[in-house]
């Protein structure tokens, strides 16, 4: 069975990924650094890891709805 993918909430609209923020060992064993902009949508995959990253308060968060 396949893992859902990552998600993150975080308070600013640019975000950084590397694929190994949770990886005893750090980058090396995930991807290259990249910056990300969450859009109007309120949040942004990574086009390596697909990592999501959603701003709190925003359209895609879910936990202000419950």
């Amino acid at each position: 069975m396949m893992q859902a993918p990552e998600t993150v909430f975080t308070d600013h609209h640019r975000v950084s990924c590397d694929g190994a923020s949770d990886i005893r060992g750090g980058a090396a064993l995930g991807h290259p650094r990249v910056w990300l902009e969450i859009d109007e949508r309120g949040f942004v995959e990574c086009g390596y890891c697909d990592k999501r990253f959603v701003l709190k308060g925003g359209p895609a968060d879910t936990a202000q709805a419950a």
